[in-house]
């Protein structure tokens, strides 16, 4: 099995609903996100590749007009904008643009990371 990987970055604002008045998630704040999808094939196309990084161009546009410098609990409403969500959301996004995607992973800061991999 082949496997790649490629990052891209963002910052948001966001507050998660459902967590005590003095926890620090419960007020606006912001993240410079890391998102890193990953890819994975069994076979290589004929240029030795599971997917030629210009293949994701999109997932940079997508990030870029949807996600940079905006309020995640606009966009993902009615859920909680939490790593974990995001993280499935941007699979459900690309993983019909990318047969290829086995996972997506989302950090909020350099230590904490979510991945979401569906079960195969």
């Amino acid at each position: 099995m082949y496997k790649i990987s490629k990052e891209f970055s963002f910052s948001a604002a966001h507050q998660l609903k459902g967590l005590p008045d003095d926890h620090p998630c419960s007020r606006l704040h912001g993240h410079n996100y890391v998102v890193r999808i990953h890819l994975r094939s069994e076979k290589l196309s004929e240029n030795g590749f599971v997917r030629d990084y210009n293949d994701l161009k999109p997932v940079k546009s997508y990030i870029d007009e949807h996600l940079d410098h905006r309020n995640l609990n606009d966009i993902m409403a009615p859920l909680n904008s939490t790593a974990e969500n995001l993280a499935r959301l941007l699979y459900e996004v690309f993983k019909p643009m990318f047969p290829e995607l086995y996972a997506v992973e989302v950090s909020e800061t350099p230590k904490t990371s979510a991945i979401y991999e569906p079960d195969r």
